[in-house]
């Protein structure tokens, strides 16, 4: 599963901490941390999870309804890892 953590900086800016985790181990397997909350936060944080694990086919993966797990891109690198996407009720 995924989110998004808000990390709150000196003088009213964030950093966003995207992170993994693998609800078996209850471990965290992938993260990103970065300036902005593109896609690219979480696709980075998936990869990384890929990564750790050695491969992700046939994993489901849950998350909130963030544009970020909503994007084409998004599901497009899902595809490519064999990731079956989970999403809670609005």
């Amino acid at each position: 599963m995924g989110d998004i953590t808000y990390l709150p900086l000196a003088g009213g800016e964030f950093l966003y901490l995207a992170t993994v985790l693998d609800c078996f181990s209850r471990k965290v397997v992938g993260w990103s941390i970065a300036d902005h909350m593109r896609t690219g936060l979480v696709a980075d944080a998936l990869r990384m999870a890929a990564s750790t694990r050695g491969r992700l086919d046939g994993a489901v993966f849950h998350s909130d309804h963030g544009a970020q797990y909503v994007s084409r891109a998004f599901a497009g690198l899902c595809d490519q890892l064999g990731v079956t996407r989970s999403m809670g009720e609005v």
